[in-house]
């Protein structure tokens, strides 16, 4: 389910316009996140996406096609990951500087996505409940 979050479809359709959005998503995130601001739509054949702002903190909900939310993603600095996962980081990555973190919360855990680069290679690691590092894709750069 992540991978199909974290790589929208090409048939992705932009809309700042609620009405041209599954309504039944809407409907649902209007309960979810009352307090939202500076809500964005856009839709695929398998998801909704709202990019919206809660409490001064850009957000991401995900909702599927009836509606029901299915996760929530935010970008976060390393200082709030877990203490766990940031001492693994700067122990055994410390030749790697951080290009993009985030986490995403659905009903029951929270997971992290870490993007790492060196000068050869970007490594993007993921972690399922703060319980450790795995490799989620490896890439060499072309020098």
């Amino acid at each position: 389910m992540w991978a199909m979050m974290l790589t929208m479809s090409v048939s992705t359709v932009f809309a700042n316009n609620e009405e041209t959005i599954n309504q039944k998503a809407v409907n649902s995130f209007k309960k979810d996140f009352s307090e939202a601001q500076n809500v964005k739509w856009e839709s695929s054949r398998d998801f909704v996406k709202a990019t919206f702002t809660l409490h001064d903190q850009v957000m991401f909900a995900f909702y599927s096609p009836t509606g029901e939310l299915m996760a929530i993603t935010r970008n976060i600095v390393s200082n709030n990951l877990p203490i766990n996962l940031l001492s693994i980081l700067k122990k055994n990555y410390s030749a790697y500087w951080i290009s993009d973190l985030f986490e995403i919360s659905s009903s029951s855990t929270a997971s992290y996505f870490v993007t790492l680069q060196s000068a050869d290679q970007t490594l993007v690691l993921k972690s399922d409940g703060g319980n450790g590092w795995s490799v989620y894709r490896k890439d060499k750069k072309d020098n």
